[in-house]
């Protein structure tokens, strides 16, 4: 009976070790247990952002750097992922700032325009959709109404929308949608505004929880029913989680109950792991999704990778210990500075891509996702389990077909002993510094 054993360390990626078992002799010491009976959320999958930006530098690969690319992401065989988020009008990784019909006097959006999004988005969503084999699952997300239905007459800095275009401006959402699915792809869920607490130097639009609750109860919704779209998930707050569960306590009650599907939110502000803890507890039928993590280079040192690749890993644990079902990576690719963004917010992807040299590179981050993506498949089950010391990050999981799989991760500049307890056997083995390990197990050995 064997586990085979998956480890990325700076030096080394997706290095195989098989390893056997032995029968529970009661050991006590760096233990880790596994409770496959006891069982929490179902996993929707994986994804990531496809934006203007990414757009724009796919349309710069070679055809072979392009289908290494969408390989790796999309295949079903590699990281397989399922879905992908889509800003409607510009956000900060564009090329420039857009808004699909900036004319006040165009009340019925006649004048309403695809092509900013069908320059590199479409291309790039095509050719995806062509890897996966398969329809990817869209979701939708708003930056900023038209300047001029704004109280600060900008898409940028903040300002609100004017009470009196929010029914054109859940128009306008429609239209979207129905764009998208006028040409044959699957929109599935949106949520209501990017980051509504922030004010950006880039495209951004401020809600306070009041103004979300009323423009979702009496104009989103029943605009979406009247436009036959009310099968759209609709996803609340898709900002920070330190005020995630301020946010949801705010916004549903017995008017929006059955119009909220699920809560959105990012990683910038922190852990806050136990804020999703408060959300499920109360809301135990909203999903939680993760729709943007990503590593901002005015933030943390570009070159210290594998640092980075272990916050971003910690936090993905964490939310999957913590309830998150569904997970949006930010931007798939960029440019080697991180862009290009019309407002110089430059990041990391986990594909770069430099313009010059024409060279395509894969980040650590990458190399640490596959540990999730490749093993933690749509339909999961996330199983309990214990862990013996916080130097280990540690979920664990049942995929659709009865495999489980586990992932662990010590950020310490120290090797982890372990002794992985699951249905009475025992794997040992050993954890290096500075590292990431993903597991399986023969099928019949559980």
């Amino acid at each position: 009976m064997r586990a085979f054993l998956y480890t990325t360390t700076e030096a080394e990626n997706f290095k195989e070790n098989v390893i056997t078992c032995k029968k529970d002799d009661g050991t006590e010491n760096e233990v880790l247990n596994i409770y496959p009976e006891i069982k929490y959320q179902t996993f929707e999958g994986f994804g990531g952002a496809l934006t203007d930006a990414a757009g724009y530098v796919f349309s710069e690969l070679s055809e072979k750097q392009q289908n290494e690319m969408l390989e790796t992401y999309f295949h079903p065989d590699r990281m397989g992922y399922t879905q992908v988020r889509i800003h409607m009008d510009s956000c900060d990784f564009s090329t420039h700032m857009y808004e699909a019909d900036p004319y006040e006097e165009d009340e019925t959006l006649e004048m309403f325009s695809f092509a900013d999004t069908e320059k590199y988005i479409i291309p790039l969503l095509e050719a995806a959709e062509k890897k996966a084999g398969k329809k990817l699952k869209i979701m939708l997300s708003a930056w900023s109404p038209p300047a001029y239905m704004k109280t600060n007459c900008k898409r940028k800095k903040g300002g609100s929308l004017k009470p009196e275009y929010r029914r054109r401006w859940a128009e306008y959402l429609c239209r979207y949608i129905e764009e998208f699915k006028s040409r044959g792809y699957e929109v599935v869920r949106m949520s209501i505004q990017n980051e509504p607490k922030a004010v950006q130097e880039w495209d951004s639009c401020v809600y306070t929880v009041e103004e979300e609750k009323i423009f979702l109860r009496d104009y989103l919704a029943p605009t979406l029913k009247e436009h036959g779209l009310d099968d759209i998930e609709i996803f609340i707050w898709d900002h920070n989680k330190e005020r995630v569960y301020e946010r949801a306590s705010g916004i549903i009650d017995e008017t929006t109950d059955d119009l909220v599907d699920g809560v959105a939110f990012h990683w910038y502000s922190g852990d806050h792991f136990e804020a999703l803890d408060l959300v499920r507890q109360m809301y135990p039928d909203k999903k939680l999704i993760l729709s943007e993590s990503c590593l901002e280079f005015g933030k943390y040192d570009r070159n210290a990778e594998l640092e980075n690749a272990g916050r971003l890993a910690h936090d993905m644990i964490g939310n999957l210990n913590h309830g998150m079902c569904g997970f949006y990576d930010w931007n798939i690719l960029l440019d080697s500075e991180g862009g290009p963004n019309h407002t110089a917010n430059y990041c990391e992807a986990p594909y770069m891509f430099d313009l010059k040299s024409k060279k395509l590179a894969e980040r650590k981050c990458l190399q640490y996702y596959r540990h999730f993506a490749c093993f933690l498949k749509p339909g999961a089950v996330r199983l309990a389990s214990t862990r013996y010391t916080d130097k280990i990050d540690m979920t664990a999981w049942e995929n659709k077909d009865g495999g489980k799989i586990f992932i662990l991760l010590n950020r310490s500049g120290e090797e982890q002993k372990c002794h992985l307890r699951i249905s009475g056997k025992i794997f040992t083995f050993v954890i290096p510094a500075n590292s990431i390990v993903s597991g399986k197990f023969d099928e019949d050995t559980i």
